[in-house]
């Protein structure tokens, strides 16, 4: 029993022992001359007291300061919490040597509204203050720092307390107590440097770039990104101290509240931008109303923070929430997608993987359980130094996405822009044929009556009916031709033709129309114009044709003239001159350069008095071109223009000039029979009434293709005249079928015709490659079409 009594009481006189050099150890930090830290946390040497809201002097502390239930640290990087309260903390410190020692000491975080230091020298009782804290003048600071660094001198033999008060508007409080020799500071200074260096450089080009895709690219993504970035940016700036410094050094409300505004923003412009990318609203209602949810939680913040003083601590509290709700939304979003197996980009995927695991580890240091050095000090940096390398691959990703979106729909916008000009071209034939169809009876119907009747009276008004059948029909040609244009199917077909015989219509027909204006109208040539030329005598007409009759159109009074001349060239060429002027309204200088444009008649001021597509000088121009020819225009408003064209042509050589044979007034075919397949009345009775007159000639009519191979059976046929569009079977059809031996090997090769309103350049190519031999456009002109058939039969 005595034994045990015994054994108990060395036991307990041992526990008072080793809490008694503890508690020494504990209380004072002892310097040694022969291992002089260089680097140094005071933790395990320092208590602290939360002392709530009162505000206590450094005489009441130091007095009390027992009874103020202070506690030791238990991490290096101890954590207090979200607070408003005040601390005070209490180190001390023993120089036993007979050197000076300089160290630096740095505690709380650079975000910590006050911080003092106490330094209570036992020996004399003097007190040295020293000030930081962000609710100050940066310039009253003890120590030109953006952390809570305070210069150290420990004069020999020297035993101090050190007693530290903290205080914050609710942030969470730090206090880490290290001590640093001079060159293990500025070693750690130069580091940090080098790093905030890199990481603001990359966050700052990030900002730029992205922000100037924004520009160019007009997609919102960016713009969100760019100031993402420049908001993590400046969140970092601020809870290293910088913002206080270089933005806000005079401190003030909203030096205060700085840190607090930039979170949201960040938090919001995350948010956002994830959306955004992730397609969120399109991918999932659910969660994008999760995501404007916490949208109206982050602005609820932002007005407590403005109008709501009291709940400052509140609003620390909450915006950490909220960053972790948005990350949870982020991550969770981003399962979802690949869960549902929706495209998700990797960069993006581990930007926020590593944005996770930086501020994962910064939070596990804020609670103390990792110990503070450079990586954990700086984790949240270099998370998301990490996370804005890879979102702006993912980025870069997205503008090559973009890229091919564009090319996509550029694609797309070209069929359907070649779907379109085909529609286009299926539209102006059926105009074509539209407009075609009734000017076919109405100019042959008016040409007969015309040369029928002897009232001078009805003669007249048949001409004027001729005269705007003509104009229709020009107009017609004139957008058909616009299209063949735009579309770079307009052709040039040589033959052989007259100059001057061409000319000399072309100038009767003027000649009429400005008579009926009240113009004068003065025709001359030279005697040196070839006899023949050879080239696209069609469309010389209708350059001809254009600009007389817009000299004819513009011009109320006065006079117009034409005259026509040549030039000979080298190697049997010979240069045609049109020279037309007329002393109508004329043209401005302004309007001279686009007068040439298409529709550049709704540029004229008269257009209404005048009217017209404003095509023709268009056309004339690009017909002109093409013959490698010249267009002059000159012009005086109010007194008139002169256009002078010039086209070259190979001259046609005759051993003698030819007779011209007056035409005969009796057509005949000497028994041919011919077979007319034309669905419309109207056509077949324009048919019927140019060849009433032919002698010996028999027609025989089928309103489609169909009928046409039937009356095969029955007739015998010398050459056939097929329309094209038809019902039941079309002309194409037909002729198809007839080469093909359907309506009888013996008829397989029999002569046919297209006569169509369908002038396209592609149903001219059609027509010749199922087998058609010629080719004929409406309106019908019955010389024309009596010396194309005589020609086959």
């Amino acid at each position: 029993m005595y034994q045990k009594i015994s054994n108990i009481y060395h036991t307990v006189l041992l526990f008072l022992f080793v809490l008694f050099f503890s508690t020494n150890s504990f209380s004072q930090y002892i310097f040694d001359e022969n291992s002089l830290p260089n680097e140094l946390s005071l933790h395990n040497y320092t208590t602290v007291a939360d002392v709530g809201q009162r505000n206590l002097d450094i005489q009441d502390v130091i007095a009390n300061y027992q009874s103020l239930n202070p506690k030791k640290l238990k991490t290096e990087n101890d954590d207090l919490g979200f607070t408003e309260n005040n601390f005070w903390a209490k180190v001390e410190l023993k120089n036993p040597t007979t050197k000076s020692l300089d160290y630096y000491l740095e505690t709380a975080r650079p975000i910590t509204d006050l911080v003092e230091l106490y330094i209570v020298d036992v020996a004399s009782g003097k007190i040295v203050k020293m000030v930081s804290g962000d609710t100050m003048r940066y310039s009253e600071r003890s120590f030109d720092n953006r952390k809570s660094i305070f210069d150290l001198e420990i004069q020999p033999k020297s035993n101090l307390k050190l007693f530290l008060h903290f205080k914050s508007d609710g942030e969470v409080i730090k206090i880490p107590v290290k001590l640093y020799s001079s060159e293990n500071f500025i070693r750690m200074i130069s580091n940090e440097q080098l790093f905030f260096g890199m990481f603001y450089g990359i966050l700052s080009i990030a900002a730029v770039i992205y922000f100037f895709f924004y520009f160019a690219l007009n997609e919102r993504i960016f713009l969100y990104y760019s100031l993402y970035v420049s908001f993590v940016g400046l969140l970092q700036f601020a809870l290293d101290g910088f913002f206080y410094k270089y933005v806000t050094p005079n401190g003030g409300w909203f030096s205060n509240h700085g840190l607090l505004f930039i979170a949201i923003f960040a938090v919001f412009l995350s948010g956002k931008y994830s959306e955004l990318f992730l397609k969120i609203k399109a991918n999932s209602k659910k969660i994008y109303i999760l995501f404007n949810v916490a949208y109206g939680l982050l602005l609820f913040l932002l007005l407590c923070v403005i109008f709501v003083p009291s709940l400052l601590l509140f609003s620390y509290i909450l915006v950490n929430v909220l960053t972790l709700v948005f990350l949870i939304l982020i991550v969770y979003s981003i399962i979802y997608l690949y869960y549902n197996k929706k495209p998700v980009d990797s960069f993006f995927t581990a930007g926020i993987l590593f944005l996770i695991v930086g501020f994962g580890i910064f939070i596990l240091y804020n609670f103390g359980l990792f110990p503070i050095n450079f990586f954990t000090q700086n984790s949240s940096k270099l998370g998301t130094g990490l996370e804005v390398i890879f979102l702006s691959l993912s980025m870069s990703n997205l503008i090559r996405n973009l890229k091919n979106e564009k090319n996509e729909l550029n694609r797309i916008a070209l069929v359907r822009s070649e779907e379109m000009n085909e529609l286009k071209s299926y539209f102006l034939s059926n105009i074509s044929h539209e407009l075609r169809t009734p000017l076919n009876a109405i100019m042959n119907l008016i040409d007969s009556i015309s040369k029928e009747v002897q009232d001078d009276t009805i003669k007249k008004n048949c001409q004027i009916i001729k005269y705007s059948s003509h104009s229709l029909l020009s107009s017609v040609n004139d957008i058909l031709d616009f299209s063949k244009i735009e579309k770079g199917e307009l052709k040039l077909e040589e033959s052989s033709f007259e100059p001057v015989k061409v000319l000399e219509h072309l100038k009767n027909n003027a000649h009429n129309r400005a008579s009926d204006k009240g113009l004068e109208f003065q025709f001359s040539k030279s005697d040196n114009i070839p006899d023949r030329m050879n080239g696209d005598v069609t469309r010389l007409a209708q350059v001809v044709n254009n600009v007389l009759s817009n000299a004819i159109k513009f011009t109320s009074e006065g006079f117009v003239k034409f005259h026509i001349d040549a030039e000979q060239k080298p190697n049997n060429r010979s240069s045609l001159i049109l020279t037309v002027s007329d002393s109508g309204v004329g043209i401005s200088k302004e309007k001279m350069e686009s007068i040439f444009d298409s529709f550049s008649q709704n540029n004229i001021d008269n257009k209404r008095k005048f009217g017209g597509l404003g095509l023709g000088l268009y056309i004339v121009k690009t017909v002109v071109d093409m013959q490698n020819g010249n267009v002059e225009m000159d012009s005086i408003v109010n007194e008139g223009t002169t256009c002078k064209i010039t086209i070259d042509y190979d001259v046609v050589q005759q051993e003698k000039k030819e007779v011209v044979i007056v035409e005969s007034v009796t057509y005949d075919l000497e028994g041919k029979t011919i077979l007319v397949v034309e669905d419309n009345p109207i056509n077949q009775m324009v048919i019927k009434m140019i060849t009433k007159k032919w002698l010996n000639t028999k027609v025989v009519y089928a309103n489609n293709g169909q009928e046409g191979l039937y009356a095969f059976k029955t007739n015998q046929f010398d050459i056939v005249l097929m329309d094209l569009q038809m019902p039941v079977m079309d002309g194409y059809e037909a002729t198809i079928a007839i080469r093909n031996g359907e309506a009888g090997i013996s008829n397989m090769n029999i002569p046919i015709i297209a006569v169509t309103a369908d002038v396209m350049e592609t149903t001219k190519e059609r027509v010749k490659e199922i087998g058609m031999n010629q080719y004929l456009s409406k309106p019908i002109k019955k010389e024309t079409l009596f010396q194309m058939i005589k020609d086959l039969v």
